[in-house]
C-alpha cells in the first residue's frame, strides 16, 4: 500500500479534556510526503507543528507536543486514529491548544476520517522493521519491542489494587483497529482526580468523555463497550504514541501497565535504532561511486554542488540526508560576515532574507540530489508561509531542516524548511524551485 490522505475536508467540535475549552477541529487533505501537520488557526499566521518524539514536552495523562511558542495537548487519540487507518498525510486545523476529547475514544475520529474518504497515493510508505529487541522498565511497568513481520501489540493493564487486570494480544490492521480498538474509552481512578485537578489537568472531564473507577465500581454514562475496554484503550494510546515516529512500524510490542511517558521513551529508542541502522547502511555502501551516496556533506562537497561563492555561500555543512526527501544542515553565524556592518551597527541581527536564502540553498542541494548532481542548477522561484519568530545573532548556529513535499513533473519541486537555534524554531518557509540544465 502507498501513502494515504483524505479526499475532502471534514470537521468536528467538542471540549478539550485538560483545558476544558470548546474547540473546532478540521481535517484537510495533504499531498504525499507532507506527513501529519497540526495548524493552530487561532494564532496569528496560523503556525504549524509536526508531532514527533523530538517535540514531546509533557506526558502526564496525555501526550503534549510543543515547538517554539505553540503547543498542543492530548494528540494521542487523533494520532492513533490516523495510524490505525494508515493515513500518513493530513493537515489538522484547530482553534485552541487541545483537540476535542469527544467520548474519550478514537471512534468519532475514525468515523470522521471515513467520511473524509481516505485515498491511496502513488508514493511508497516509510516503513521501519525493528532489527533488535528494545526494552524499557520503570518499577512494575515495562515495554518490550521485538522484531516481527507485521505490527502486533500484547498488553496487560492493571490498577494498583489489582481489581481490573486485563490482557489482550492483537495483530493490528485497519479493520481490527476500527472495530476492536478505536471505540475503547479513556478511564481514570477516582483517587487520581483531585491531584490532577490541582495541577490544572482534566478541566473538561466528565462521565461523557471517560470511565471512572471507584473501588470495585465502574461509573460510566453507558455500559462498557468491551469486557476488557481498559486494556484496549491502553493499546489505542500506544498506537498514538508510536505514530510520533512518522513512519509505519513493524515489531511486536509487549506492554505491562504502559503509560505515555513509557511509550514515548520506547519511541525514542526506536528512533535511535532506525538512525543507527541508516548510518550503518550508508557506511557499507560504496561512497566513491557517486556523491549521491554521501550521508553528509562537508564544505568541499557543498561547494562542488552549489554554484554560490563568497560572500554568498550560506551552508557550512550537510549533517545528514535523513532520506531521499529530507536533510539536516548547519550554518554558523559569525560576526565576520560583511552584512553585520550595516545590519545593524551595535545590534547585529541576521537579515530575514538571508535566512530564507540559507533554507533555499539547503533545499537546492536536496533538489539536485534527485538528479544525481548532473550538470543542473536549482533556481529559487518563490516562497510562501514565511515566518520569523526570533532574531538570529552572531554566535548562533542555524540548524536547517528541509523536506521536499511535492514534485510537479520533472522540473519543479516544493520544499518545506525550518531554521532552528538551540532547538527553537527561528524561521520557516515553503519554497518553490525549478531545476534546469546548466549551460
Amino acid at each position: 500500500m502507498g501513502q494515504r490522505t483524505i479526499s475532502k475536508e471534514v470537521s468536528i467540535q467538542g471540549i478539550g479534556l485538560h483545558t476544558g475549552k470548546t474547540v473546532k477541529l478540521v481535517f484537510k487533505p495533504a499531498p504525499a510526503h507532507t506527513g501529519i501537520i497540526f495548524r493552530r488557526v487561532d494564532i496569528y499566521n496560523k503556525p504549524e507543528l509536526r508531532p514527533s518524539v523530538e517535540v514531546v514536552c509533557d506526558w502526564v495523562r496525555c501526550t503534549m507536543v510543543s515547538s517554539g511558542d505553540i503547543q498542543i495537548y492530548t494528540v494521542e487519540h487523533i494520532l492513533s486514529a490516523l495510524s490505525g487507518m494508515l493515513i500518513d498525510n493530513i493537515f489538522i486545523e484547530i482553534d485552541a491548544e487541545e483537540p476535542p476529547i469527544l467520548d474519550g475514544s478514537a471512534k468519532y475520529y475514525t468515523n470522521l476520517l471515513y467520511e473524509a474518504e481516505p485515498v491511496d497515493l502513488d508514493e511508497k510508505r516509510k516503513v521501519f522493521k525493528l532489527q533488535t529487541p528494545i526494552s524499557i522498565t520503570e518499577g512494575n511497568r515495562s515495554l518490550i519491542a521485538l522484531p516481527y513481520n507485521g505490527f502486533k501489540i500484547t498488553c496487560t493493564s492493571a490498577d494498583d489494587q489489582g481489581i481490573y487486570t486485563q490482557h489482550l494480544s492483537l495483530d493490528i490492521s485497519p479493520e481490527h483497529y476500527v472495530s476492536d480498538i478505536a471505540p475503547a474509552r479513556t478511564f481514570a481512578v477516582y483517587e487520581d482526580i483531585e491531584p490532577l485537578l490541582q495541577c490544572g489537568k482534566i478541566q473538561g472531564a466528565s462521565l461523557d468523555s471517560a470511565i471512572l473507577i471507584k473501588g470495585d465500581q465502574i461509573l460510566s454514562k453507558e455500559p462498557l463497550r468491551f469486557n476488557d475496554e481498559f486494556v484496549r484503550h491502553k493499546i489505542l494510546d500506544i498506537m498514538g504514541d508510536m505514530a510520533l515516529l512518522g513512519m509505519d512500524l513493524q515489531c511486536h510490542i509487549i506492554a505491562v501497565r504502559p503509560g505515555h511517558a513509557l511509550n514515548v521513551q520506547l519511541a525514542k529508542k526506536i528512533v535511535e535504532q532506525y538512525r543507527d541502522g541508516a548510518q550503518r547502511t550508508a557506511q557499507k555502501s560504496d561512497l566513491k561511486t557517486s556523491i549521491v551516496n554521501h550521508t553528509a556533506f562537508d564544505i568541499v562537497k557543498v561547494l562542488n554542488t552549489l554554484p554560490h561563492r563568497y560572500p554568498f555561500i550560506l551552508i557550512d555543512r550537510v549533517i545528514e540526508f535523513i532520506d531521499d526527501h529530507s536533510l539536516r544542515a548547519v550554518k554558523n553565524v559569525t560576526i565576520n560576515e560583511p552584512y553585520f556592518m550595516g545590519h545593524y551597527p551595535g545590534h547585529p541581527v541576521m537579515p530575514g532574507v538571508l535566512q530564507i536564502e540559507v533554507m533555499a540553498q539547503a533545499a537546492g542541494i536536496l533538489m539536485l540530489r534527485r538528479y544525481q548532481y548532473e550538470q543542473r542548477l536549482a533556481y529559487f522561484m518563490s516562497c510562501d508561509r514565511v515566518k520569523f519568530r526570533k532574531p538570529v545573532t552572531p554566535g548562533d548556529q542555524l540548524e536547517i531542516f528541509v523536506k521536499i513535499i511535492k514534485y510537479r513533473g520533472d522540473k519543479i519541486g516544493i520544499a518545506s524548511a525550518e531554521c532552528k537555534v538551540d532547538g527553537q524554531i527561528v524561521s520557516s518557509a515553503e519554497l518553490v524551485f525549478s531545476v534546469i540544465k546548466a549551460l
